[in-house]
């Protein structure tokens, strides 16, 4: 429905700006304050400062400084939210269902392998309501899984490993999500540019033959729309990819695992699976 066949990535590229709505730039938070963004190359040193012998003006640095840290008191009510989030936790749900969570205290059988991705709105366990010990979970940017390979992605390899071999989980579905950052970084990429974060651009590349077929088909639709299609289109390259694992293929070769791909739309309130 949505197959795409992973290729040769090309490298250098950066990601544009694009959205100006507020509700979009919140959606597509990739952007940080250039403070933070990969320094150009060099030597490491600060940009030349003006001769003063030629300025009378007060010399001021290149790049902004960086914003100044929260208040002591906000980060502590921060920490503070997470102790009394776990407390809530504890008196209504883990008290009240020892039938869950007694059986975890010796050991993990998860049924399913979740890839999700790291936005803060798309929890796998709150929007499929999954119970503690169902889903082995990885989450990271735009829910991509890299094709195999022993010296890169060295920590996604070893989860779906440990989940296959060890766990003997049955199910790998990758989600994907409407109006990812990820994937709009993804779309955005210009070819030949330098790249402006340190791991963004050469993460999301995972994904690339999915941009390719999405801009060869849907050249007419507009950004946003083709950022929809290539939110699944991605789930289609990394369920690909996940066939070059080769306990991954044996699995599904001897039909003790399935894989699965699918799109949580928090706009819209819907979840779709479906199968290669």
């Amino acid at each position: 429905m949505f197959a795409s066949n992973p290729g040769d990535q090309p490298k250098g590229q950066k990601v544009r700006g694009g959205d100006t709505s507020g509700e979009e730039k919140m959606s597509g938070c990739l952007c940080l304050p250039c403070c933070y963004k990969k320094s150009p190359p060099g030597n490491g040193e600060s940009p030349a400062a003006i001769d003063s012998s030629s300025s009378s003006l007060l010399q001021k640095p290149t790049y902004p400084p960086p914003p100044p840290p929260p208040s002591s008191s906000k980060m502590d009510a921060a920490v503070e939210r997470l102790k009394t989030g776990f407390e809530k936790f504890k008196t209504e749900v883990y008290d009240k269902k020892p039938d869950v969570f007694e059986p975890l205290k010796a050991g993990q059988a998860p049924k399913y392998m979740v890839f999700a991705c790291a936005d803060s709105r798309v929890c796998p366990s709150v929007t499929l309501g999954l119970e503690p010990g169902e889903a082995f979970t990885v989450r990271n940017i735009a829910n991509m899984v890299p094709s195999y390979c022993k010296n890169k992605y060295a920590g996604v390899g070893s989860a779906i490993e440990y989940a296959v071999c060890a766990l003997k989980v049955e199910v790998i579905v990758v989600i994907g999500h409407s109006r990812c950052g990820g994937i709009k970084a993804l779309l955005s990429l210009k070819d030949g540019a330098d790249d402006s974060f340190h791991f963004v651009e050469d993460w999301v590349r995972i994904g690339f033959p999915a941009k390719k077929k999405v801009q060869t088909e849907c050249a007419s639709m507009p950004f946003d729309d083709q950022c929809a299609v290539l939110e699944k289109e991605a789930v289609n390259v990394s369920l690909e990819n996940l066939k070059t694992y080769p306990f991954v293929k044996e699995g599904v070769a001897n039909g003790t695992l399935k894989l699965v791909g699918g799109h949580y739309d928090f706009v819209s309130g819907k979840f779709d699976t479906w199968e290669l």
